[in-house]
């Protein structure tokens, strides 16, 4: 692809905007890849070039969380384990095959998440001092997270809905510390998914790398809203976001 003004701007607004509703909800994929895409990228080369981008703001996210103590540290390795094992798995599926499959698993996930914050708003928003569980003692919920580890490293775009339904559903984190879980399993996976799609020679680092910088600047003003806004203003943004995210994965 040729590298104009026009398209850093593209990238680096369609980054922005991704790395604000992905720290808070999901669905920034909806975006990035068709902005790629746009710019001339073939869809399996701007699937892998995406995660240049969801990997910086998942780190800036979670750096974020962490410096305003909403990252819970010592869940960080029960959680990552099925997440990891999953990330990998679908990483070289992606590689390797169409990104249609999984298509219809998130829709259903999304569509299901958006009806649980109307009718029982309580199970993906816990009350404050909702104690929580670790996937050691819920084997819905690691598997839960291990089929967003797959959906993860097969195509990226909505992981955030099925990450927050396991951490804020499964597990009972409200949902600033839930994000902050969240972006750090992306993080985790999707470092896994850019090395094996530099292996495959999939990343072009460029597009990839001003999708970032764009990424990073909106995670950083996500992680700030999160912490700053009310419980409801969040659970209202989520519900907002699923609805997005649902219109742009049947645009897609």
């Amino acid at each position: 692809m040729e590298i104009s003004l026009l398209s850093v701007a593209l990238l680096s607004l369609a980054g922005f905007v991704a790395g604000f509703i992905n720290t808070l909800a999901g669905g920034g994929s909806n975006l990035t890849l068709p902005a790629l895409m746009m710019l001339g990228l073939p869809a399996d080369i701007a699937n892998a070039t995406n995660r240049v981008g969801v990997l910086l703001q998942a780190f800036t996210g979670m750096a974020g969380f962490d410096r305003h103590r909403s990252l819970d540290r010592a869940a960080i390795g029960p959680i990552l384990l099925p997440t990891l094992l999953g990330g990998a798995g679908g990483a070289l599926a992606a590689a390797m095959l169409p990104n249609l499959y999984l298509k219809p698993v998130l829709l259903l996930t999304i569509l299901t998440m958006a009806g649980v914050i109307l009718i029982r708003p309580e199970l993906v928003a816990p009350a404050p001092g909702t104690a929580t569980r670790s996937p050691r003692d819920s084997r819905g919920a690691w598997w839960a997270l291990f089929g967003a580890g797959v959906y993860g490293g097969f195509v990226q775009a909505g992981v955030g809905f099925i990450l927050l339904a396991a951490l804020a559903g499964g597990l009972r984190y409200d949902l600033v510390r839930a994000n902050a879980l969240k972006v750090t399993c992306a993080f985790a996976f999707t470092l896994v998914a850019v090395a094996i799609f530099v292996v495959f020679d999939q990343v072009r680092w460029i597009p990839g790398l001003i999708l970032g910088l764009g990424s990073m600047v909106g995670a950083q003003l996500g992680v700030r809203f999160a912490i700053q806004a009310s419980p409801n203003s969040l659970k209202w943004f989520l519900f907002l976001m699923t609805l997005a995210a649902v219109l742009g994965g049947f645009l897609l």
